[in-house]
């Protein structure tokens, strides 16, 4: 046993004086090895990533619109929008929920930035007749009903027994 701590210890002592050439340090991945030949690492590729690239369009262009008119829930709106490169305008139009019509002008640009105008109108109010009901008699109300409430009443327990068994 002092032998192996001999020669340990002069080993240490050897590569700390720089005796012994130090490999340069290098990770990887770790080999795998066959079933058949354990010795031989068996060497695997990365997969092989297709990458579709689209053209860019250093100019785009495009206009859309929409219009909702929805006379059963009175949902109004409208939207435009127009792209020339760089360079958007449009404005929408919402009814808000207080009865006014906002309409938001915009444009957007590289030089000036994002401007909106915002512009707000009443909608005119649709008038709605009284609705007039006809009673024939008046209605009288009667006094409440009261209630009387029995006491309750709680059984005893039942008690458990072992079951009888005959022979």
């Amino acid at each position: 046993m002092a032998f192996k701590f001999v020669v340990l210890s002069c080993l240490v002592a050897a590569a700390s004086a720089g005796l012994l050439p130090a490999a340069p340090l290098a990770y990887s991945a770790p080999l795998a090895y066959s079933a058949h030949a354990l010795h031989a690492p068996v060497a695997y590729a990365a997969p092989v990533a297709k990458v579709a690239v689209e053209e860019y369009d250093a100019h785009p262009r495009y206009s859309f619109a929409y219009d909702v008119q929805d006379g059963h829930t009175g949902d109004s709106k409208t939207q435009h929008e127009t792209r020339d490169g760089d360079v958007v305008q449009g404005s929408y139009s919402v009814v808000d929920p207080d009865g006014t019509k906002r309409t938001v002008e915009y444009t957007a640009d590289p030089h000036n930035g994002f401007n909106a105008v915002v512009h707000r109108e009443p909608l005119a109010v649709k008038a709605i007749a009284p609705v007039v009901a006809k009673v024939a008699a008046p209605v009288s109300y009667a006094s409440p009903v009261a209630y009387a409430s029995a006491p309750v009443v709680h059984a005893a327990p039942v008690a458990y027994s072992a079951p009888l068994y005959h022979h």
